[in-house]
């Protein structure tokens, strides 16, 4: 476990002190001097008018990011000439920086360029602080991002805001770093970019401005100040922000909290004096719902989310539920800001989706770099699908299910496609590199994510297709969609076909979910387990025998069970709660057959209840169109009666 960096705003927030307020340099405009109160800068009615669009509460960085890679970068300590520009009489001084080079990076190949990231501290934080292993996971959390292609290979520089190159009192940092624009344009980039092989061709202030699309500053806590400063004197040189729990203090400290709205005015007007509009930056602002930050930071992003100069393609807001003033926060913000700015594209740039219609070829779903290697799950691996087919077409695929809703599959796909550009995590593999490495067959098995309420509870969806193939497309997306609408974390299983390797996976998934939680944001207590024809065998099969008896450690049962159209008789009197529906003309799962478990379940003193639909066939999943729909809602109450 990394020890905390707890930086001067938390120390601040703990001691109720007021620190002195930091004017704006000469080169602009000054702000007004008119104050709002806190209560008026968190109005509700900013709040409800907010674009939800731009918010998103953003998943942990997965574990293995954080141990050694097998190629990892070096970090160079640097040192050059700058200005202690708080006192312009005093001798010029050198300052230190520290510079992460990805592996490979070769000084004598000047053909390939990088993108760079300035990094920038807290208080009472140093210059080499995120750098530093025994503090903080970034470093080996870039060469894990850059060897398995989340991101090109990136330059970072980690400087500070202190002239002195050590932490300094409260005010003083305040003060440094409302001038820290200044050393770092005429400084500390022209001397970085002229040593190493940046997207500068040289380091005129002509050369640096046609470049800025390959750069990007972001800083945590008072660095989160310094962030927005650099977005009020150096939008020329720089695209991509990430200010990292703190709000803009041009207005004044706190101004974001205490002056939102004269705050954004400001802002506004920077981009109009520039000349510029809303495709020329990018801004992904992070913030935890525990940080004693929030505050100040999520008023001035409320009131920045009511004005059309800021749209979900240039304003980001990722949240994280519980999320403290610390480092490990600084590492998931910082892991999808940069997939997001220059994660899996040649010059750069965010990943964009283009939304798909049901025209939309398969091969273009599957191909999108969006979904990066597991598009081609989306669709059943272990059946010959013509890419050539659109998506309208795609629910006739299979013969054993009806009634499927072309509008439906568009809507899944660009759910996933949506969430997955914005940076959100929406597939977990289950298994290890080495256990994929010893049985292939496990490179086809994974979690894709329908996120629903943080913390929420969570239902794990499995497929039918008679152990033969898995059709999520037709048999659980549409049901994990659905429960992620009810606010619930649904997860659609892709497992290796036959009945017991589905079983195993199915165990592995639930003990994955269960170990990775927190990180997740779920809350696995009466988690519910959905399946419809072989999937509800899964499902019933786990909740009766548990995951003990495939290979896993004992975990908690689930609180329900829901199965779909399963011919599926045993019972052992220790099934779990369970809810069924099947129609009357189902030629693969005996309607008679299902009432019958149910009965017996209910004999042995269990919640047991099935609904039976006329005239249905095998595999109509949501039922949209037919006597079954609302089927859902149904299932979703009777597992809520069983939690605790």
């Amino acid at each position: 476990m990394k020890p905390l960096l707890i930086t001067g705003l938390l120390v601040l927030a703990m001691l109720g002190l007021t620190a002195c307020s930091s004017g704006p340099g000469t080169d602009r405009p000054q702000p007004g001097q008119t104050t709002q109160t806190a209560e008026a800068a968190g109005n509700m009615e900013r709040e409800e008018a907010a674009s939800q669009e731009q918010t998103e509460y953003i998943s942990a960085v997965p574990e293995e990011y954080f141990v050694p890679s097998g190629h990892p970068g070096q970090v160079v300590e640097i040192t050059y000439d700058s200005r202690n520009y708080t006192d312009p009489a005093e001798p010029a001084i050198q300052k230190t920086a520290y510079v992460y080079l990805p592996y490979d990076y070769d000084e004598a190949n000047e053909d390939t360029r990088y993108d760079v990231l300035y990094l920038m501290h807290g208080w009472t934080m140093t210059a080499g602080n995120f750098f530093d292993t025994a503090q903080s996971g970034i470093v080996p959390m870039l060469d894990h991002m850059i060897e398995n292609g989340d991101i090109p290979p990136v330059i970072v520089v980690c400087a500070t805001f202190d002239a002195q190159n050590q932490s300094q009192g409260f005010s003083r940092s305040v003060e440094e770093l409302s001038v820290f624009h200044r050393d770092l344009r005429e400084n500390l980039i022209p001397f970085v970019e002229s040593r190493y092989h940046t997207y500068a061709q040289d380091v005129t202030e002509e050369g640096l401005q046609a470049s800025r699309e390959h750069r990007a500053f972001g800083g945590f806590s008072l660095g989160a100040v310094t962030t927005w400063y650099q977005f009020i004197y150096n939008l020329d040189y720089i695209q991509y922000f990430v200010p990292m729990s703190g709000d803009c203090w041009i207005m004044g400290t706190y101004g974001g909290l205490y002056q939102p709205v004269e705050t954004v005015d400001y802002l506004e007007q920077v981009v109009s004096d520039g000349g510029w509009d809303g495709d020329d930056f990018c801004i992904y602002q992070g913030i935890g719902t525990s940080d004693p930050i929030w505050d100040q930071t999520d008023s001035q992003i409320q009131e920045m989310l009511t004005r059309d100069l800021f749209t979900p393609e240039n304003l980001h807001y990722a949240i994280i539920e519980g999320g403290r003033h610390d480092v490990d926060a600084c590492e998931r913000y910082l892991y999808h800001a940069l997939q997001r700015f220059f994660g899996n594209t040649e010059e750069g740039d965010h990943l964009d989706f283009e939304p798909v219609t049901r025209d939309t070829l398969v091969r273009d779903v599957m191909d999108d770099p969006v979904f990066e290697d597991h598009g081609r799950l989306l669709f059943p691996v272990d059946l010959t699908i013509p890419q050539d087919m659109p998506l309208e077409d795609v629910g006739d695929l299979l013969v054993w299910y009806h009634h499927v809703n072309p509008d439906k599959t568009v809507e899944i796909v660009n759910t996933l496609g949506e969430r997955a550009a914005s940076g959100d995590t929406v597939f977990f593999d289950i298994y290890t590199e080495e256990e994929k490495a010893a049985d292939p067959e496990k490179e086809d098995t994974g979690l894709f994510f329908f996120r629903g309420e943080p913390g929420g509870k969570v239902a794990i969806c499995n497929a039918g297709g008679g152990f033969m193939y898995v059709g999520a497309m037709q048999d659980s997306f549409p049901h994990a969609l659905e429960l992620s609408k009810n606010g619930y974390n649904a997860f659609a299983l892709i497992y290796r076909p036959g009945a017991q390797t589905a079983c195993e996976d199915l165990a592995r998934a639930i003990a994955f979910l269960h170990e990775n939680a927190e990180e997740l944001n779920i809350d696995m207590t009466d988690y519910s387990l959905w399946g419809g024809s072989a999937g509800g065998r899964m499902a019933a099969w786990l909740g009766t025998y548990g995951t003990e008896e495939f290979g896993e450690r004992p975990y908690p049962r689930p609180a329900a069970v829901v199965m779909q159209y399963t011919g599926l008789s045993e019972v052992t009197g220790e099934e779990p709660p369970t809810y069924c529906c099947v129609g009357t003309r189902d030629g693969i799962a005996s309607y008679r057959v299902m009432e019958g478990r149910v009965r017996c379940i209910q004999a042995n003193g269990t919640d047991a209840e099935i609904e039976v639909f006329q005239g249905l066939p095998h595999g109509f999943g949501l039922g949209e169109g037919t006597v079954a729909e609302g089927w859902i809602d149904r299932a979703i109450d009777f597992w809520e009666r069983q939690m605790q």
